[in-house]
């Protein structure tokens, strides 16, 4: 991940969520349409990459600019018990074990709850994200690295 001029760089610990599906409803005391993402476990994530952005922003100014985005995501616990051999190599992954997660969900569901997330704390709006560069990979800790830069 390449420096500029501004930058926030910080891991968030935790498996990662997606933004998933938008769910919408009618709601009858306010008469508004309301959107919720359909994703249980969206909330709770996004809440921790809110709380990894606070810190790492250290009460300086959101980002003015348009903004490049890095995403890494990384998962622990992924990789089906059929990775892995037998017996004493139980503990060791088989040749034919794929290098990636390669499965569903998508990184870009993955890096579009981290987008949400920063919106109103590393910039105005996702819409300044103006180059993106996702990743997800087996590893440890489990969580996702984010940097944003401002492109000048």
């Amino acid at each position: 991940m390449s420096s500029a001029k501004l930058k926030v760089r910080f891991f968030v610990l935790g498996k990662p969520a997606t933004a998933g599906s938008k769910k919408a409803f009618f709601n009858k005391k306010t008469g508004h349409a309301m959107i919720t993402d359909a994703c249980k476990r969206s909330r709770p994530w996004k809440d921790a990459v809110k709380a990894a952005a606070l810190e790492a922003m250290q009460g300086r100014e959101m980002f003015g600019r348009a903004v490049a985005l890095d995403v890494a995501f990384y998962f622990v616990l992924a990789r089906p018990k059929g990775h892995f051999g037998t017996g004493r190599n139980a503990d060791k992954l088989k040749p034919s074990a794929p290098r990636y997660p390669a499965t569903r969900p998508d990184v870009l569901k993955y890096a579009r709850a981290v987008e949400d997330a920063l919106t109103g704390i590393v910039y105005h709006d996702d819409a300044a994200i103006v180059s993106e560069r996702m990743f997800k990979d087996y590893g440890a800790p489990e969580g996702v690295w984010v940097e944003v830069r401002e492109k000048p």
